[in-house]
């Protein structure tokens, strides 16, 4: 192949010397005549005629000219085998297909890291953990959790830093596409050294491609390479070769960082050598401060705590509220009064409904549809159970629930069909593996022992925006059949608990906040019964 394109190009290069030789022959008695004439007229006129004389003679040998610029550039080769330019300069860049190679090029992102308009806060521990990767031994990083959490801003700050610090960075945003990742990292891997001869015998057939791009990221120190919203790990690799063997375009072996954001948190899929950095939702002050920072109108530091804390420190809600407060012609227009609206306006304000949600991209940054891009792919991973088995804890308080409360008999009574423990746990399971649900922290409130005790139960808690915006989905339509199902498990629950006696005691209290929604609910003719469950459980507590 190389012979063919070595032999193709020698009556190209003959063309072209015959070219800038008819141009430089004809060219020079054109010169000599304008600077003749120029001469002559000074000498005979006097300098103003010569001038006029000029202007004529130079307009003639311009017109005389044209005819050898048009042959000279139809003799000019165009194509991809065209001589290059400058050194480095695009295929085809300054001659007559100079621009055949941008519809090509076009479809190349940047590799650029974002910027954000506003400051960065908190996340200090988080920051401090990607920078000893980065400074040390370099290997494979993943930011994992729910979604609405702040995972691309945290890589976009470490990005930010490191660019400052001297290190080469490159943002990839997956696609779930591993032909154009295949792509973005060759390109990268050339950016830092990687020379076209090894590129060649990959072409040839003679190397693999993803092993020569690695070893030159193997062999080059000093580099951050981020691959953005990776939410379908599963498509980085095949059947044969799990991501976790780490065969594929995602390694742990480069001397650099390879970090990813993805809301898949399973340390089975990332592989033993994956660090996995965690963020939490944002603490009080630097919750605080997003607010403050996007509505620096809209109220004090403490009013913009209240409302923080009131939308549980969710980067997304408080980006979303801010850009509300912001808007000249929003209804309310201060922390306070935001968070008042919201008890009744939830919906409306934080989680509105926005036609465009059908497409993924947009929905992971809406609060009501952020949600749904991870339960789709556990949908489409087999976990069917996990959406109306989200939607049934959202009916429940902002509380930790005891796992054994939420049984088969529950949901498949939700959802009208059988339910066998394995396919509930596995429910569980892909809930937590995406931070749809979690475990509660210690709370100081409780004492020694009753900490103890409640901490040999399973329990899960949601966030308070995911709780919200979940209840929201629950059928209009079956919402009474579905609370009415709830009602029947709590007291189920309660009894278990008070046959249990002593024993029972950590379930009841973790039970009690639920039981006051359990009386509201209650229809007249039912709510004798609701109140001795309530009774029964207060005497056991």
């Amino acid at each position: 192949m190389d012979r063919r394109r070595r032999g193709s190009n020698r009556p190209t290069e003959a063309s072209d010397g015959r070219r800038r030789t008819l141009t430089r022959l004809l060219a020079a008695p054109a010169a000599a005549a304008v600077t003749g004439a120029i001469v002559w007229a000074v000498a005979r006129f006097g300098l103003e005629a010569a001038d006029q004389t000029a202007s004529v003679v130079g307009g003639t040998v311009a017109a005389l000219s044209l005819p050898i610029s048009l042959l000279a550039l139809r003799e000019r080769p165009a194509g991809p085998d065209a001589p290059a330019g400058a050194a480095g300069s695009p295929p085809g860049a300054g001659d007559g297909g100079g621009r055949e190679w941008v519809p090509a090029a076009a479809v190349h992102p940047s590799l650029r890291p974002p910027a954000s308009p506003l400051p960065f806060r908190g996340r200090a521990d988080e920051l401090v953990v990607l920078d000893e990767l980065l400074r040390g031994a370099g290997g494979l990083g993943v930011i994992c959790g729910t979604g609405g959490l702040g995972k691309t801003t945290l890589a976009a700050e470490h990005a930010r830093r490191a660019r400052q610090d001297g290190t080469d960075v490159f943002w990839v945003r997956w696609q779930d596409d591993l032909t154009r990742l295949a792509d973005d990292l060759t390109r990268i891997a050339q950016a830092l050294g990687l020379d076209d001869g090894s590129l060649l015998e990959a072409q040839r057939g003679e190397a693999v491609l993803v092993d020569v791009v690695w070893e030159q990221l193997a062999a080059r120190r000093n580099w951050l390479i981020i691959i953005d919203n990776v939410d379908t790990p599963a498509r980085l690799s095949t059947d044969a070769d799990p991501l976790a063997s780490y065969r594929g375009w995602v390694r742990a072996e480069g001397a650099g960082l390879l970090l990813l954001t993805s809301r898949d948190s399973a340390g089975s899929v990332w592989g033993p050598r994956a660090v996995l950095v965690r963020p939490d939702p944002l603490g009080g002050d630097d919750a605080a401060a997003v607010l403050c920072d996007a509505a620096p109108d809209a109220g004090s530091h403490a009013e913009a705590r209240e409302l923080a804390e009131r939308l549980g420190g969710l980067p997304l809600a408080l980006e979303a509220a801010g850009r509300y407060l912001a808007t000249a012609t929003s209804r309310y227009r201060t922390f306070s009064a935001y968070r008042h609206a919201l008890e009744a306006e939830f919906d409306g304000l934080v989680a509105a409904a926005d036609p465009r949600a059908a497409d993924p991209e947009v929905a992971r940054t809406l609060v009501r549809h952020t949600w749904d891009v991870s339960l789709d792919q556990l949908h489409s991973d087999g976990h069917t159970l996990s959406r109306p088995l989200l939607r049934l804890l959202a009916l429940l308080e902002a509380a930790p629930v005891p796992r054994s409360l939420i049984t088969p008999d529950l949901l498949g009574r939700v959802i009208g069909e059988a339910v066998s423990p394995a396919a509930l746990d596995a429910a569980f399971a892909g809930l937590d593996r995406y931070g749809l649900v979690g475990t509660p922290h210690t709370q100081a409130l409780r004492s020694g022992a009753e900490q103890q005790e409640e901490d040999g139960i399973v329990q899960v808690v949601l966030h308070p925006v995911v709780r919200d915006v979940m209840a929201l989905h629950v059928p209009g339509a079956d919402s009474a059949a579905w609370c009415a199902a709830l009602d029947a498990g709590l007291t189920a629950a309660v009894d278990d608990a008070v046959t249990a006696g002593a024993a029972g005691r950590p379930v009841a209290r973790l039970l009690a906040p639920h039981l006051p929604a359990l009386l509201e609910r209650a229809p007249t003719a039912a709510f004798p019964a609701a109140r001795d469950s309530v009774s029964r459980l207060l005497n056991v507590l």
